[in-house]
């Protein structure tokens, strides 16, 4: 027991850090489900209500971002789209790695250091994930350019 404590511990943290930046790609969907489901509890649809709003909410925003990256022919569009779901990703990041930072070193320097490095860690990987979903330009089949 005194070997299986501290793994399952090691173990434990390293699963809620991998779930906690998985999560921070995501929290502009995230962010929009919370704000339409509470919305929807204060406005009288009582909690069921909240959490299929919120869903719904949550899912048209990631949805209509994964459209709009597929269908649009500028890249610089696609960049502030892109930029547009990595903003609050890197923004969550920096919380969130500076909330750990705050518990591990006594420093405010080193801690605001690593929360820097953690939302540029956190924001390059919503870049890629948010770019690596969705699909690539459409081929424009039948289209003749002289």
């Amino acid at each position: 027991m005194i070997i299986l404590g501290p793994a399952l511990v090691i173990l434990g943290i390293g699963f809620l850090c991998w779930l906690l930046f998985t999560l921070a790609v995501f929290a502009l969907p995230v962010y929009v489900g919370l704000t339409v489901s509470l919305w929807a509890i204060h406005t009288g649809a009582g909690a069921l209500g909240g959490i299929v709003a919120g869903l719904a909410g949550g899912g048209a925003t990631f949805g209509i971002g994964q459209l709009a990256l597929a269908f649009t022919p500028w890249i610089w569009l696609r960049f502030l789209i892109v930029l547009a779901y990595a903003a609050p990703a890197a923004v969550a990041g920096y919380s969130a790695t500076h909330g750990i930072a705050q518990i591990v070193m006594p420093s405010t320097t080193w801690q605001s250091i690593f929360a820097v490095v953690g939302a540029t860690a956190v924001g390059i990987t919503a870049c890629t994930r948010i770019t690596g979903m969705a699909t690539p330009e459409p081929a424009r089949r039948g289209i003749v350019r002289i």
